[in-house]
């Protein structure tokens, strides 16, 4: 999420584990650690251990460029050391969610690192549904939480609708909960479609929406719930986009590349999408550390002190969502 940066930016920073540290407890390779794409058996079910201690792996660019290379102020390995990309490793938890985990080594050592693209719980089963050799280009800048994609409708202060990639810093915006308010930042990037990256659709119809509405995964919809049927203590409902997948009205965009925009108000403000109320990008200490440093640092330096207290609302996540729930949710708002 960057100003489109020409190059691979350095000096990304990423949290791996020792491959030893995710092994197999129950399948065909029962007590090996996580390994290349051709020994990896489906079906077979990994654990991170729970006394796994997160390193600190610091890259010159991005995984799967050219020449990737450790750049200085990382905990593993030497500045200048070469880094391979070994597999992709896609697993699902209890929950239904997916994680993807690229399994990397330091050429001069020949250790072997895996790295979650989504976070994982020690002591939790992650069943093996497929691994590849060639895992594709990830860049860690790629970490986004919260974005919309190309073409996505946004409603201004007016009530016009404009492109997200139209939209620039001091434009109105319609939010909510605060009426007009002028639009502080717009951060771009370019990612590959792949795994935990790839967009979910929400087509059109299913939330009341004329056009579908695609957005990154953790990205949250506000619902307004109605009646004394709710789900939490709440009317007011916020649901990651990723918990909303049914495989028919919502389901994952995979293949391509995807260009994701993020919006930075003042306050994290609920924003209309597609006519659908979704949040603004929340920036605190938290997100800006999941951020590419030249996005993070950037926003430090034009909003000095800015730290968004999160919107109100009850936070559904995939274990209220069954697929009673979603489907109530689709019917009742697709008809109102």
């Amino acid at each position: 999420m960057t100003a489109e940066p020409a190059a691979p930016l350095p000096g990304q920073a990423a949290q791996v584990f020792a491959a030893e540290a995710v092994r197999v407890t129950s399948g065909a390779n029962h007590g090996d650690p996580l390994g290349p794409a051709e020994a990896a058996v489906a079906g077979d079910v990994y654990q991170l251990d729970r006394r796994a201690a997160p390193l600190r792996l610091v890259l010159a660019g991005g995984l799967g460029d050219a020449g990737q290379q450790v750049a200085a102020g990382s905990a593993l390995g030497a500045p200048g050391e070469a880094v391979e990309l070994v597999a992709r490793h896609v697993l699902i938890a209890p929950d239904g969610d997916t994680v993807d985990i690229l399994l990397i080594a330091l050429a001069e050592s020949g250790r072997h690192y895996a790295l979650p693209l989504s976070p994982m719980a020690p002591r939790t089963d992650y069943t093996l549904l497929e691994s590849h050799r060639d895992p594709g280009t990830v860049r860690l800048s790629d970490l986004i939480c919260v974005a919309f994609v190309t073409g996505t409708l946004i409603t201004l202060a007016g009530g016009a609708q404009r492109a997200i990639e139209a939209l620039h810093p001091g434009d109105r915006v319609l939010t909510r909960d605060s009426g007009p308010q002028p639009l502080r930042f717009v951060g771009k990037a370019t990612v590959r479609a792949l795994g935990s990256f790839a967009p979910v659709v929400i087509s059109a119809g299913t939330l009341g929406n004329e056009g579908d509405l695609v957005v990154s995964p953790h990205h949250r919809v506000f619902l307004y719930q109605r009646g004394a049927q709710r789900l939490g203590e709440t009317a007011e409902l916020l649901v990651q986009a990723k918990h909303l997948v049914d495989g028919e009205s919502v389901w994952r965009r995979e293949g391509g590349h995807v260009d994701y925009y993020s919006l930075v108000f003042d306050r994290h403000e609920i924003i209309y999408a597609e006519g659908i109320p979704c949040e603004s990008l929340q920036v605190n200490e938290a997100t800006l550390r999941l951020m590419p440093d030249d996005l993070a640092d950037d926003l430090r330096k034009r909003f000095p002190g800015l730290s968004h207290h999160p919107h109100f609302g009850t936070e559904a996540g995939r274990a209220e969502l069954d697929p009673a729930a979603r489907a109530a949710i689709f019917r009742k708002r697709g008809t109102e």
